[in-house]
């Protein structure tokens, strides 16, 4: 029997890990993917104490840190949550462990477009992951999707291995830090299109054109598509917990749900105003530990 099981190994379910095993709580994590989202990052450069970090370098400093201390670490992906009296049961195929608190630190999913053309080609030059797949495409002609820190990033880090990058984006403005747009702008290998979206992919084996609702076509070899995120609600209803109209985990101060005994932090919450930021998933993953300590400590 665990003190606490957090579900999801991203900033926010490591940040509730540590605090969890200062306080001496017995702890477990499961996770599917080290780092969540946060693994994918180009760059990481607003984490006060690190200059700059890439995703999977502070995801492995993280894990560094939770094996530190007395802390169980499984990679499975959780399935079922089964309420008890006084606690619950999750599982997936093959694995249960049961915990008194449970801790929904589950993170976003890729919002996925629905391109014509795109379930052919994906893997075959379209890609929903550039640090996953830059290596793939150095010296050739590429584009990203999207708008966002992820999408400018993301260009920013084809620019480097690539020969040309166009970024398209459907709005008239980026809306990503304006330092990471001051840095777009001035690179010479990127090409910012406005007001246009790619309506069609073609290609036989593998990419090789895209088509744009302006009647544009371009020749690219990799489409990397940056559109946001949306969040994992799946989970969160199998744990019964009240959602927003988005689809976000509604949590008070203390980061609990509606249900007894049952925490969320990260990006899944509406917690911090939805700013989601490294910086603002470890400190709600830490509030998550500190409450549940807490309420462990006044029923003794």
């Amino acid at each position: 029997m665990y003190d606490i099981i957090i579900i999801g190994g991203g900033p926010a379910g490591m940040a509730c890990a540590i605090y969890a095993a200062r306080y001496r709580l017995k702890t477990l994590v499961l996770s599917s993917a080290d780092g969540g989202v946060m693994a994918e990052a180009h760059k990481i450069e607003n984490y006060p104490g690190i200059k700059s970090i890439t995703g999977m370098e502070i995801t492995q400093k993280m894990k560094e840190h939770v094996s530190a201390f007395d802390v169980d670490f499984k990679q499975m992906t959780v399935r079922t949550i089964q309420k008890k009296k006084d606690s619950f049961v999750v599982s997936d195929d093959n694995m249960l462990f049961e915990g008194k608190f449970l801790v929904l630190a589950i993170g976003m999913e890729k919002r996925r477009s629905d391109i014509k053309g795109e379930d052919k080609l994906l893997g075959k030059g379209i890609s929903y992951c550039a640090t996953c797949d830059a290596f793939f495409f150095k010296d050739k002609t590429v584009a990203v999707i999207g708008g966002s820190d992820a999408a400018v990033t993301a260009a920013l880090l084809l620019a480097e291995k690539g020969k040309k990058v166009y970024l398209i984006y459907r709005k008239d403005k980026l809306r990503a830090e304006p330092i990471w747009v001051e840095k777009i702008e001035k690179n010479p290998k990127v090409e910012i299109i406005y007001k246009a979206n790619v309506v069609e992919t073609m290609g036989k084996e593998s990419l090789e054109k895209i088509k744009l609702d302006t009647g544009r076509e371009l020749e690219v070899e990799g489409l990397f598509v940056e559109i946001g995120q949306v969040p994992s609600a799946a989970l969160a209803k199998e744990a019964g917990v009240k959602l927003d109209k988005e689809g976000y985990i509604i949590v008070d101060e203390s980061m609990k749900t509606n249900v007894d005994r049952v925490y969320a932090a990260g990006d899944i919450t509406t917690g911090s105003d939805k700013f989601r930021q490294v910086i603002t998933a470890a400190a709600e993953g830490a509030i998550a530990a500190f409450s549940v300590f807490k309420e462990l400590n006044k029923s003794k």
